[in-house]
């Protein structure tokens, strides 16, 4: 049987796209602005610029505002319009150390050179529905700005030069020889996958890439299997940094770096109980982890950093991570990335007419001869042992 053509859908399709609009708008409120969406869900805008791996947070607002608030597809937007644009110049390499940082902690030590510093967090909030909300005015938004203003300026120190740089927690460790003084993979060239098809095993700033726009709550899964039995993670947070982080190119001309602006990001380290050896260290230390994501991803940065100590110790037959599905590397990241996963799972919403007859025709051969064999055993006559029993 060959494929049929099918016509008349166009105008089908249209109103399809049509009916969209109408259910986003039919309920009689207001339309979102972009602006709206931008300022006060920075959480999804967040996920959606990290899963389109592309940093423009007024661009992943308008995905979600295109997607009714779906992320997945809000980051398929993302991604496929980051697919259009010219690549002007490579950035500079950028170190964790030059976050301008709103919160910092670390679950390691109690003190810390610098401090602990909660900032926007809702980790310490009773998680309650606030039914103010349903009636907030311009009034109560002027009202939580004046409370902050008030805030920031009884805490506000007499050097404002370093305000919210801190020293590495990390860099502590490396000095009290808990953690390996250098990475395996230092120096080398990074990997791009956006130009150059994974291979395994990949070298670690391929893992860290394409765990970087991985799917959020498949990551999440991930590490979260590894922690609770299906492998033998169990990670502390060195540290964890939310806040702005400069971005410098080199100067075209003369080559020297300047500043072109700042992306707000979140930066995670952890260290698991493990013990590893490897061809460059002379004795056991700590397995360090480690996580970036765009905008304020916690749980993303965590389980990234999990998963990449966890598939960093399988790669070096450490004592964490050999066992469980988030020790293969090929499994991990061919399946956490959401837009593939959606994409392929969606296609079966395509028309597979041609496939669903053919197996329609195996099943009924195998229902025929089935019922051809049934009927050969009930006309072969008995044998005088069977009339017996």
């Amino acid at each position: 049987m060959g494929y049929i053509a099918a016509r008349g859908g166009t105008q089908a399709i249209l109103n399809a796209e049509q009916l969209v609009e109408y259910m986003r708008l039919h309920g009689g409120s207001a339309p979102l602005q972009v602006t709206q969406i931008h300022d006060q869900m920075r959480a999804a805008v967040g996920r959606a610029m990290n899963e389109g791996a592309l940093y423009a947070p007024h661009l992943a607002a308008l995905a979600l505002k295109q997607s009714e608030g779906d992320s997945i597809e809000a980051s398929f937007l993302i991604r496929a319009y980051r697919s259009t644009l010219q690549r002007v110049m490579p950035t500079l390499p950028a170190s964790g150390l030059e976050i301008r940082c709103m919160r910092r902690i670390s679950a390691s030590f109690k003190d810390i050179p610098g401090g602990q510093m909660l900032g926007p967090s809702q980790d310490y909030q009773i998680r309650m529905l606030n039914t103010l909300l349903n009636n907030e005015t311009m009034h109560d938004v002027q009202r939580v700005m004046n409370g902050f203003d008030e805030l920031a300026s009884a805490g506000e120190p007499a050097d404002t030069t370093a305000v919210g740089f801190f020293p590495k927690v990390a860099a502590y460790m490396r000095e009290q020889g808990v953690i390996p003084t250098r990475r395996d993979d230092e120096g080398d060239e990074p990997f791009d996958i956006t130009r150059t098809a994974l291979t395994f095993p990949c070298p670690r700033s391929a893992r860290l890439q394409s765990l970087a726009q991985g799917d959020t709550g498949c990551l999440l899964t991930y590490a979260y299997s590894s922690v609770r039995g299906y492998g033998d993670a169990h990670p502390t947070l060195a540290e964890l940094r939310f806040g702005y982080m400069a971005i410098h190119v080199a100067h075209p001309i003369t080559g020297i770096p300047i500043t072109i602006g700042e992306i707000v990001v979140t930066e995670c380290e952890t260290v698991s109980k493990a013990h590893s050896v490897s061809g460059t260290q002379s004795k056991p230390t700590f397995q360090l982890g480690y996580g970036f994501t765009f905008g304020h991803c916690e749980v993303k940065a965590i389980s990234m950093a999990i998963l990449d100590s966890v598939l960093t110790q399988a790669k070096h037959h450490g004592l964490s991570g050999e066992s469980g599905p988030a020790a293969n590397e090929e499994f991990v990241l061919l399946h956490s990335d959401g837009i593939e996963a959606s994409g392929f799972t969606a296609h079966y919403k395509l028309p597979h007419y041609v496939t669903f007859e053919a197996d329609l025709k195996v099943l009924d051969r195998a229902i025929s001869h089935t019922q051809h064999n049934s009927l050969k055993i009930q006309a072969r006559p008995h044998t005088d042992e069977e009339n017996i029993s």
